[in-house]
């Protein structure tokens, strides 16, 4: 017996002093690898830079094979360069010096495609529709060393109390108009709407999680229960994610102080951490609807499970992106900085929503269906079995329809816009965003300006139509049924006028949201959409039947 146990620990001894070898071995191994690598790339440089026949810009060429190393990764592990910390910056706080307007590059022209409310850009009277030509003299229409368009975001960018002076042509004018805007600090809210769209029905629309969107929301809500909210809808559509902290804090406004909040999980097990609610809640009673969709990430995921894990809330809309990753900033040299993942987390009921396969989605960036064998069921507070695997599943889920190709076509080609432009220039005001509605006469003008436009698209029907002739001509089918095809083909070929027509009421509601924003900016844009909004319609028609409400809440256990 004692001869036993005696082996038993030499052996034991053997096979942890083997394993410490072994670590070793590899640890050294690793570290061999990872010098031979650098010592590669480094002299595969210094050969590039001497021999190649143009010149080499080192900033770029590494910029460039820093990334792609990164991509290989995850899409949210990032790289920033010198030059970037600003934008890094503003991504972070959502402040920056400037003007406080969204200027986008389109058909070769740099047109104001927002002025946000409040800003410098506003208070000067630039209007959304303006083509930017020069900026402090500069001739911004001009391309820059590389061919590529000048970026006139950083010709704004500037010290506090500067003023920039800007030369726009506007439509209507053939003079070009001289602006000076004076330069400020420009804070892009976390909520750029909220107010009361009932009765008793408030609404926040939280569109991201920079340092101060806990007093945003915060604020909203105390303000909309002094104007009689006994209901809310919380909006995260749309909504990227952004700071863990005020992922954390908003949750505990409707939870109560202690409770778990998130759990991150990584490699580096000293900063794992499970994270509960610090502050006295503003309500846990009132009830509440959050809509989601696709392209609700991260924070917003946080916020939206928390919600659903302590059946505090029903959740209305489309199944969530699918982001249950963590990332940390960590400082590198010469000021450049490298956003690393570095955890995964886990909401209340203990699942992860991290998509399964981040690398593989849909067009529109969701996870699509998860196969029943991959996804773990959990349990909210209540019972309810939620599942883990590829984002928040709300418990209403309102089908998210595509847009008709001649809507998407007539969008990407700018054309939706450029007619709210005119618009705007025929039309010295109109009513308030909610009650805007065109009239079919003036739909009818809006066809007839599109009568000479250049716009084509091809429909799903189409496309579906090619591929089966390419299939038949492959599989030696053709001759037999080119006659259909042909015939097919001539029945589903698209019209303009027709579909203009057929998808009247959807190229209405785009064309009232866009004219209503050039009148009265994001706000206008938001508020037009109430009327035609599906989650909203789902979300309002659901707080009309608390019963449903509450049944959903306490689901089958």
């Amino acid at each position: 017996m004692r001869f036993s146990k005696r082996f038993t620990l030499l052996a034991s001894s053997a096979i942890i002093a083997g394993g410490i070898g072994f670590f070793s071995f590899k640890n050294d191994d690793r570290f061999f690898e990872i010098a031979r690598n650098l010592d590669i790339y480094a002299t595969l440089f210094k050969e590039l830079n001497l021999y190649y026949v143009d010149e080499v810009n080192p900033n770029r060429m590494v910029k460039t094979s820093i990334d792609a190393m990164l991509k290989a990764l995850d899409p949210y592990t990032n790289f920033f360069a010198e030059d970037e910390i600003e934008d890094y910056m503003t991504m972070t706080t959502g402040r920056y010096n400037g003007i406080g307007a969204l200027i986008g590059h389109r058909q070769d022209k740099n047109i104001v495609l927002m002025v946000y409310e409040g800003t410098p850009a506003e208070k000067s009277g630039l209007r959304i529709g303006d083509e930017v030509v020069k900026i402090d003299g500069v001739d911004i229409t001009r391309k820059d060393r590389d061919g590529g368009p000048l970026d006139p975001g950083k010709l704004l960018k500037g010290q506090n109390n500067t003023a920039v002076k800007l030369t726009v042509m506007r439509y209507g004018q053939k003079a070009p108009v001289e602006l000076s805007v004076v330069r400020d600090v420009v804070k892009m809210t976390n909520v750029p709407y909220y107010g009361m769209i009932s009765e008793d029905v408030g609404y926040i629309d939280l569109k991201d999680f920079t340092a101060t969107a806990s007093r945003e929301v915060r604020s909203a809500f105390q303000e909309l229960k002094t104007k009689g909210m006994k209901k809310l809808i919380l909006d995260v559509r749309e909504n990227p994610g952004g700071l863990l902290n005020m992922a954390i804090d908003i949750s505990n406004i409707f939870i109560p102080k202690d409770s778990e909040v998130v759990t991150t999980k990584g490699k580096v097990t000293e900063w794992n951490k499970t994270y509960t609610a610090m502050n006295p809640p503003m309500d846990l009673e009132m009830p509440m609807i959050v809509l989601a969709n696709s392209h609700s990430a991260s924070a917003a995921e946080i916020v939206s499970g928390v919600i659903q894990d302590y059946d505090r809330g029903v959740l209305v809309g489309q199944r969530t992106y699918g982001k249950g990753l963590v990332q940390t900033t960590r400082e590198l040299s010469f000021n450049t900085k490298l956003k690393i993942t570095t955890a995964k987390y886990y909401i209340p009921s203990g699942r992860c929503i991290q998509a399964i396969d981040y690398s593989h989605r849909n067009p529109d960036g969701s996870v699509g269906k998860i196969p029943d064998s991959l996804k773990t069921a959990f349990k909210t507070k209540a019972g309810r079995t939620v599942y883990d695997g590829g984002g928040v599943l709300p418990d209403v889920i309102v089908e998210s329809l595509p847009p008709a190709p001649v809507a998407l076509s007539l969008t990407n080609k700018g054309l939706i816009f450029d007619y709210a432009v005119k618009y705007h220039y025929d039309h010295p005001t109109i009513k308030p965003a909610r009650e805007f509605r065109l009239t079919d006469a003036e739909y009818a003008e809006f066809a007839k300006w599109l009568s000479n436009k250049e716009y084509d698209y091809t429909t799903q029907v189409e496309k579906d139509l090619g591929t089966l002739e390419a299939s038949a001509k492959k599989e030696k089918y053709f001759d037999q049924i080119q006659d259909q095809l042909k015939s097919l083909k001539t029945k589903m070929s698209h019209s303009k006028d027709a579909d203009l027509n057929t998808f009247k009421t959807e190229l209405k509601t785009l064309l009232e949201q866009e004219i209503a924003g050039h009148y009265y900016l994001q706000r206008g844009i938001k508020e037009a959409s109430f009327a035609t909004d599906p989650e909203m319609k789902a979300a309002l028609d659901l707080f009309k039947d608390m019963g449903r409400y509450n049944t959903i809440l306490k689901g089958s256990k």
